[in-house]
């Protein structure tokens, strides 16, 4: 019988982050990843590949794409990155409704290839449930996660800018990174259109700009989705992992698709779980005092459907039918983009791997910013640039012509691109198909899940305030977009969340305010399937803090023997 203190299911941010903790922490820990090993620098093979050199000068073929229809929507899936996403064709989902679902099989997971964007929840997120009735209250508040968000921001190393602007937080920064000549002027202008209401800051980022023991600072190369050799931004493979190894307790199984988790009914906990081995298919079972399980949001949800028995026939948890179900993200692709005149003698070095942010300013509780046509928030990811030579120089120049115009920048362009919340809805679920099944036999996921009136309405007000401030700003040519548009455009984005719910009852929810299973006590869910609501922010910073929350107290109580 293999036997562990802990075993973690997956190693993307959240997994890292329980390893880590829990390793340190004494616990004999075992990892469990369904996909490949990548070591750190030395599986990185296109990091240090110069584009040009790239067949097809790094573009995609329509063969590639056509193979690979959700993964190469998201903007890092690329020929040199297309190692670190599934190929479509062998991991196929069910989507009831379009919905991208965006996947990274190897040590690590998707924390090689994420946005590296950090926010912290503020009480504006975590009251909006019980302020506006969509969803359940979280139970928790601002105060019982903020030492979290400071420990684990002094680890993963965060650049950003003290602003305090109470519903986002500060948090624990290095330095930020600059502003261009151009958001240094927007950043001037808004000021002086409006105040303290809305104001540009720069974007907080797990990209170094300061060196933490072996990693970084960040060489503004903006290759991340590549993996980075020098450590420069945050990633379970750079930091959590490494740290875990080093204490000599982690044990590493790659290639481990877990199909459920086991249930003890004179226990009533779980005492393992059972795995197919990728490589040879064969089933082998692990077993451990307390389970973590973080494989994400809808494949930790399938994971739980799929492990039924005598106590659980509908789901390891979900008595109560909650598991799958209130799936929630965040909705993009709506905002403007405008062209300026000037500062053509100004330009930028090296290539930032964020830009700047401007946060949320609409319905924060008074008159002066609420709606009555939506609830809740959106905010804006920015940047400026000149354009580069690939903006067509005239067909008609030729020889020194048309080397001239391939050398000289182009004009300056600003888009606001927003990240609006999604409301909790029980519809909007996964499920487990009851007859298709993959190539091992395990039942297909099928999501269904789309926005409603409240983001159509939301993204309306994302469209047209872009649209008025670029023009206020002083921004000519302005051009709205919304994908919400476009038949079939995917409009949610890769920050899924929700399905295995936090809450104060059982029967709405499926963990308690330490993330352990109401009716599974030895069992912890940390990653994204753990949040009651969406927020606005980008969510990775609070999924390592609910994390490193969840295992102090989960050693605190197999120490007390209450696991």
């Amino acid at each position: 019988m293999q036997t562990y203190d802990a075993i973690v299911i997956g190693s993307g941010i959240s997994g890292g982050w329980a390893a880590k903790e829990l390793c340190e922490k004494g616990l004999k820990t075992l990892l469990l990843e369904r996909g490949r090993m990548v070591e750190h620098v030395k599986d990185y093979p296109t990091a240090n590949d110069h584009s040009w050199n790239e067949s097809h000068h790094g573009n995609a073929t329509l063969a590639a794409k056509k193979a690979n229809p959700v993964q190469s929507s998201i903007y890092a899936w690329s020929p040199a990155s297309r190692h670190f996403f599934v190929e479509d064709e062998e991991h196929p989902y069910v989507q009831e409704k379009p919905f991208g679902w965006i996947r990274g099989y190897q040590l690590g997971g998707r924390s090689l290839v994420w946005g590296r964007q950090c926010y912290r929840f503020s009480d504006l997120d975590f009251e909006a449930n019980q302020k506006d009735g969509f969803g359940i209250d979280w139970p928790i508040r601002y105060r019982d996660i903020a030492p979290w968000y400071d420990y684990v921001e002094r680890f993963v190393g965060i650049s950003g800018s003290i602003e305090q602007i109470p519903h986002l937080p500060d948090g624990v920064f290095q330095p930020p990174m600059e502003m261009n000549c151009l958001e240094q002027e927007v950043k001037k202008r808004m000021e002086k259109l409006y105040g303290k209401d809305r104001r540009l800051i720069m974007g907080r980022v797990a990209n170094l700009s300061e060196r933490i023991g072996n990693r970084g600072p960040c060489q503004y190369r903006n290759k991340c989705h590549l993996g980075c050799p020098f450590g420069g931004y945050f990633s379970s493979n750079s930091a959590t992992i490494p740290a875990a190894v080093a204490t000599g307790k982690l044990t590493i199984r790659p290639f481990s698709i877990v199909t459920e988790l086991l249930y003890d009914k004179e226990t009533k906990k779980c005492k393992g779980v059972r795995l197919i081995d990728a490589e040879t298919s064969e089933f082998k079972e692990y077993y451990a005092r307390i389970l973590f399980l973080n494989a994400s949001t809808i494949a930790s949800a399938g994971i739980l459907l799929n492990s039924v028995s005598e106590v659980f026939p509908n789901g390891l948890g979900n008595n109560y039918q909650q598991v799958g179900h209130n799936l929630i993200n965040h909705h993009v692709g709506a905002g403007a983009s405008g062209s300026w005149e000037g500062m053509d003698d100004q330009y930028y070095s090296g290539r930032r791997a964020n830009g700047p942010y401007l946060p949320r300013f609409r319905n924060l509780g008074n008159s002066a910013t609420d709606r009555a046509d939506y609830l809740r928030g959106f905010a804006y990811q920015t940047s400026a640039e000149r354009q580069g030579w690939a903006r067509n120089p005239n067909e008609y120049e030729i020889g020194e012509e048309l080397k001239k115009g391939l050398i000289e920048p182009g004009i300056w362009t600003m888009s606001f691109g927003g990240f609006g919340e999604q409301l909790p809805f029980y519809e909007n679920h996964i499920r487990l198909h009851p007859t298709a099944k993959d190539k091992w036999g395990q039942p297909l996921i099928v999501v269904d899940c789309e926005i409603k009136e409240n983001e159509y309405a939301m993204r309306r007000d994302m469209v047209e305030s872009a649209a008025e401030m670029l023009e206020m700003l002083g921004f000519s040519n302005i051009q709205t977009f919304d994908r919400a548009t476009t038949p079939k455009a995917r409009v949610l984005s890769v920050h899924e969340m929700g399905t295995a719910r936090m809450g104060m009852d059982k029967k709405t929810s499926a963990v308690n305010k330490f993330n352990q299973a109401h009716e599974v006590k030895n069992l912890f869910i940390t990653d994204g399937s753990c949040m009651s609501s969406a927020g606005c922010q980008n969510p990775s910073l609070t999924y390592m803090a609910l994390t490193a929350r969840a295992c102090d107290f989960a050693v605190a109580e197999l120490k007390k023997q209450n696991l």
